[in-house]
């Protein structure tokens, strides 16, 4: 029951913020007029029926202000600024006559002016920041019912009428309802063509017409005309019709007395010929290419300099001004315009994004010169060389969890056109240092986490391969070969580690919206340098067996009372392991504390064992967003991945011997042998306003088989961080139900599904609220645990679900993001007491991120 003490408390808040939303609502008419009112709603009613999509909410010139929680915030701030700054700055600062206005004894006069400058500055801001009373106004709403009259007479009703009502208040509000009557739509009904030039009528009747845009019984729309106006000039200039433009196509539509049909006429007239006091029309003609010239080194300081050397190569003519610097080849792959072929627009365009894409040249420019004496062209490439060597470097400062601060450097050398054919050599290398957590507990140097390492990458702008490949994957496809090798050696980063990595790999895109990229051979070598750290770094599982030890009274090898937790080295762990498994301990193996033991040792074995992984992969992506300011999208992500299959074929044939563990080995190294399979599809619906609805599900899972019974732990799948379920840190969550004991929690199959609101706040501030689920499971490998392994559907109720809200700023090229994730539903409580528990903020996680999660 509530003491009376507690109802007055909350009645006293409840009183407080209903005197604040009161002061506020008042204080947003604070610069409305007496003979003003501030427009509250806009309704707008489509034959009796309310229409709030965001078509026809773009068509209406005036509107509301926005509110965030049901208070227009930006109003709020936009009063807080005076109209009339610049007097009240003038009698408070630059009074002539009271000298010592202000603080003109304590300060310079250029302190002074500055201070003036400032408190005007910030007024600005406070009206740019804010947003000015949206006061009704009539003639907007005039404005917005003809808009609303062309909008639906653009769409087939001819006979549409529009009207608006005004409903003003004593408290000088106004709602403003629209009425649209649309009557009935107008039908297409006989579509015919009158095409002056002849051989247009022939390419529209024999091949364009059957794909028309416009076809009989389609309600009347503006926007399917503007489209097929489009596609046909776009045909058009694709056939050959160098003149031809967008002007030369008009529709004549006939409705008079049709009972609601449209009549269309498809007209294409001559090209006009303009001269000073005349028009002449002709048939347009096709032409072809005539002559492909390609300047190579079209440079401004050679405009006027004498062509030095040429080379005509598969009917190009290349020319440079100095000597030729490219093997011919290598441009010529770049040119999709041919001799004797027809003029191409899309040729030109492909060209263009080419050359683009080798990043040899700057600014490529395309000239077509129109032959007098013949419908031909002559079409001239002018490029411009980027320098031949180029020096690049980075500087960056770190933090994570294993160390507190750290500083790399990495530089290179960009070496373009290495071997004549386009080709672009980048050979960098990185230097890292950094202080552990642990460094200031020590007498060592302060620095004591050192990273060096080196990179050579070749990018070919073509298939480097023994046969030719055109048929298959044409050149217009952008086909680019990348050779790369890297090597990297760490220190006193966890277990000490040296990789080497070498990739071959092909991208391909044929079309502007999909990737395709095949690594053909990702070879990885990891070496651990520093085994015997392992339970330096993964602390907790140390204390695990500390605990187990204690409790079972183990006794170690000089017969006494082991305490883990203040031994110096951590060999006697091991030793504890051995003698658990070997079963001279209490422990049985179905105890609890025995499988505990026994999972710490088997993923002790698999993180610190060297790693080989010879793989090959494909990767597909098709992005539907047009450009960066297209909110209303998809993205779908397949990749595929195939490791070991080759070296066990070759371990087979030629006989090899297996280790104890009945694993092939090369250079004494067990290789890894999986096939790994991803899934990612991303949609964004675009709810105007600045209003967004964004979705992601992901699905990953990698098998091991053959040579192997677990999954390197780089190809293993992760849970949590700012950009997957945000309510836990990255690798906290999972594997399945069981609860997070191990410094990096991962698993070899995952599924992630996530939605979010995004909404505007108030100018580049954005906010969101979000749901995420998922987690990752053992499946198909050698973890035995129940909590952990995927056994049938019955284990999605180990689904995570964490929701929480973020802020964000837009700075334009990128965005800075915060959330904070909360944990909705947590597996790794007990069946029935998962829902909200430690739903607060101080068991929530804190997200910082970059852009936005997906």
């Amino acid at each position: 029951m509530q003491t009376p003490s507690f109802l007055k408390l909350r009645f006293s808040k409840i009183l407080i913020y209903c005197l604040i939303c009161t002061s506020l609502s008042c204080d947003v008419m604070k610069r409305v007029k007496k003979d003003e009112h501030l427009l509250v709603s806009n309704t707008v009613l489509v034959d009796d029926k309310k229409n709030n999509t965001e078509t026809v909410n773009n068509l209406i010139y005036q509107k509301p202000n926005g509110k965030l929680l049901g208070i227009p915030l930006r109003v709020h701030i936009y009063n807080l600024a005076r109209p009339n700054i610049d007097s009240i700055l003038n009698a408070k600062y630059r009074n002539p006559e009271d000298p010592k206005t202000g603080l003109k004894n304590l300060l310079s006069i250029k302190q002074y002016e500055a201070l003036i400058r400032s408190k005007k500055n910030f007024n600005s801001w406070l009206k740019k920041t804010g947003e000015p009373p949206a006061i009704y106004d009539e003639r907007r709403a005039e404005k917005t019912a003809l808009a609303l009259k062309k909008y639906y007479f653009s769409k087939g009703w001819f006979n549409v009428k529009t009207d608006f009502e005004t409903e003003k208040d004593s408290n000088q509000r106004a709602k403003v309802t629209y009425k649209v009557t649309t009557g009935d739509p107008y039908i297409l009904d006989s579509i015919t063509s009158n095409i002056q030039t002849p051989v247009i009528d022939s390419l529209y009747q024999l091949r364009l017409k059957s794909s028309s845009l416009i076809k009989k019984g389609q309600q009347y729309d503006d926007a399917n005309f503007s489209a097929e106006r489009d596609r046909l000039t776009e045909k058009l200039r694709n056939s050959g019709f160098y003149h031809f433009g967008q002007d030369y196509i008009t529709f004549e539509i006939d409705t008079i007395d049709t009972n609601k049909k449209v009549f269309t006429d498809l007209i294409i007239a001559d090209r006009a010929i303009r001269t000073e006091d005349s028009v002449q029309r002709i048939p347009f003609k096709i032409y072809k290419i005539k002559d492909v010239n390609i300047y190579t080194d079209y440079k401004n300081e050679n405009r006027n300099s004498i062509i030095t050397d040429s080379v005509q190569f598969k009917n190009y003519n290349l020319y440079s001004f100095e000597k030729l610097k490219f093997r011919p080849k290598a441009i010529t792959d770049a040119v999709f315009i041919n001799k004797d072929d027809v003029f191409k627009d899309l040729d030109r365009t492909r060209t263009y994004r080419y050359l683009s894409q080798l990043q040899a040249f700057r600014y490529p420019r395309i000239e077509y010169v129109e032959n007098e004496n013949d419908t031909t062209l002559t079409a001239n490439v002018y490029l411009i060389p980027k320098k031949k060597f180029e020096l690049t470097t980075s500087f960056e400062i770190s933090q994570s969890n294993i160390q507190t601060v750290g500083f790399a450097f990495n530089t290179g050398l960009l070496i373009r056109n290495i071997f004549r054919g386009a080709e672009t050599l980048e050979i960098s290398g990185l230097g890292a240092i950094g202080s552990s957590v642990d460094a200031s507990d020590t007498k060592d140097q302060f620095f004591d986490i050192n990273e060096i390492g080196g990179n050579l990458r070749l990018n070919i702008p073509r298939f480097f391969l023994p046969f030719n490949t055109e048929k298959i994957i044409p050149k217009y496809m952008s086909p680019s070969t990348r050779i790369n090798l890297s090597a990297t050696s760490q220190q006193n980063i966890g277990l000490d580690k040296q990789a080497f990595t070498g990739t071959v790999n092909y991208n391909w895109y044929p079309t502007t919206k999909v990737t395709n990229n095949l690594d053909l051979f990702n070879v990885q070598y990891v070496k651990n340098l520093n085994t015997a750290n392992y339970f330096g770094v993964y602390t907790t599982s140390f204390d695990r067996l500390n605990t187990i030890a204690q409790d079972v009274g183990y006794i170690g090898n000089d017969e006494s009372l082991v305490d883990f937790s203040l031994a110096n080295e951590f060999d006697p762990a091991d030793d504890f392991i051995d003698d658990v498994i070997n079963q001279n301990t209490s422990l049985v193996p179905t105890d609890d504390d025995y499988i505990d033991v026994n999972n710490i040792k088997q993923r002790k074995d698999r993180l610190t064992e060297d790693n080989l992984i010879f793989s090959s992969s494909f990767n597909y992506i098709k992005n539907r967003r047009e450009n960066i300011f297209d909110n209303d999208f998809s993205i779908i992500r397949l990749r595929a991945e195939f490791a070991g299959n080759l070296l066990s074929n070759l371990s087979s044939v030629l006989n090899l011997d297996k280790n104890d563990d009945g694993r092939y080995e090369i250079f004494g190294v067990p290789f890894s042998q999986y096939v790994k399979a991803e899934v990612d599809y991303i949609k964004h619906w675009d709810l105007g306003r600045k209003n967004e609805f964004a979705i992601r599900t992901y699905f990953g899972i990698a098998i091991p088989y053959g040579n192997s019974n677990s999954i390197p732990f780089a190809e293993s799948f992760f849970a949590g961080g700012p950009n997957d379920i945000r309510a836990w840190t990255a690798y906290n969550l999972g594997p399945g139900s069981s609860l997070s004991t191990n410094e990096f929690n991962e698993a070899n199959l995952k599924l992630t599904l996530s939605a979010e609101q995004r909404f505007n706040l108030l100018g580049r501030f954005n906010g969101a609220v979000f749901i995420d689920a998922g987690n990752i499971w053992n499946v198909f490998d050698n973890v035995e645990d129940d909590k952990a392994t995927f056994d049938d559907f019955s284990s999605l109720k180990d689904i995570a679900v964490g929701s929480g809200f973020g802020i964000r700023y837009d700075f334009s090229f990128f965005v800075l993001r915060g959330d904070i994730g909360f944990k909705t539903y947590d597996p790794s409580r007990p069946l029935g007491n998962r829902w909200f528990k430690d739903y607060n903020f101080g068991n929530a996680v804190y997200n910082i991120g970059v852009n936005y999660p997906f």
